[in-house]
């Protein structure tokens, strides 16, 4: 009988919009009324989880950062796995021979080397790579609802060791280009260094913790910790920062119509995608099945 749903977000809990569908938030309550603790696998952090789940009344536990961070329904933080300063500065070195944008992932804000003018070049390139068309002008990027957003989140430092000022831990660093195989290069390449995991939630990106932080081992040791065992999971998820939870063995492991090809073929299921509320379908699935085995 599955007793916990762990869902990632982009791309499975969130439409395409980057909101959380009435249909799927009411799916989340029948679960939660019939017992079931309902959990979020994100690569955001927890301002990030915040943001798409403040218009909700979803209370939840959070696994954030890729598994970074660990909080508890009262957003308490229960644990912290950050990428030490000095690996932080041996994946910049790594980096600076390819024109790639690097973003230092906190539990606060998100930093970024370079001037004011290099930063807000920066943001521009993002949102134009991830949230809207390529074609747009960078004035109406500039004026955007999503420049505004990550503009307040972002802070700017003049070199890697400025991070220990900032006394924040560092939980990912994010990688992005508009190069496809450029990206897969550098990921093969940190994925050499065992001290680290590389994995991407974007086909333009590539994220880099440290490599006890990831999504299926730290879910495994937390649900463990609650007294829940493997078989009574459910884990969803469409990217391939979902890998290491799809692959595990949870009781159900559900790929997203939507997800990319590894991940369909490690999930023992597939639901409907993200847009047409594949995790709300899911839901309903599990709780037919409970309803059966308690017959």
């Amino acid at each position: 009988m599955i007793k916990v749903i762990a869902s990632d977000m982009d791309g499975t809990l969130l439409g395409d919009d980057h909101k959380i569908a009435p249909e799927t938030q009411v799916a989340i309550k029948r679960a939660c009324d019939a017992g079931i603790r309902f959990m979020v696998a994100t690569g955001r952090n927890f301002r990030g989880a915040m943001d798409a789940l403040k218009d909700t009344d979803i209370t939840c536990d959070y696994i954030l950062s890729s598994g970074a961070e660990v909080r508890n329904p009262q957003r308490e933080v229960v644990k912290r796995t950050p990428i030490p300063i000095d690996l932080c500065e041996e994946v910049y070195e790594e980096l600076k021979e390819y024109p790639v944008s690097v973003i230092f992932f906190t539990d606060r804000y998100d930093y970024r080397l370079g001037t004011k003018k290099e930063i807000e070049e920066g943001i521009i390139r993002q949102i134009r790579l991830f949230h809207m068309d390529k074609n747009d002008s960078d004035e109406k990027i500039r004026n955007s609802a999503q420049f505004l957003q990550i503009a307040g989140n972002t802070r700017g430092i003049s070199d890697i060791r400025s991070l220990e000022e900032c006394e924040t831990p560092v939980y990912k660093i994010f990688i992005f280009a508009g190069d496809v195989d450029m990206l897969q290069e550098i990921g093969e390449k940190l994925g050499q260094n065992p001290e680290l995991a590389v994995a991407s939630s974007f086909i333009l990106n590539q994220e880099v913790t440290e490599v006890r932080a990831q999504k299926g081992p730290v879910l495994k040791e937390y649900i463990e910790s609650l007294g829940y065992t493997m078989d009574e999971v459910m884990v969803l998820g469409d990217s391939l920062n979902d890998y290491s939870m799809i692959s595990m063995d949870f009781g159900a492991t559900v790929a997203m119509g939507n997800a990319v090809p590894e991940i369909k073929e490690a999930a023992k299921y597939i639901t409907k995608s993200n847009n047409e509320f594949g995790v709300a379908y899911a839901i309903d699935q599990v709780l037919i099945a409970n309803k059966n085995s308690c017959a």
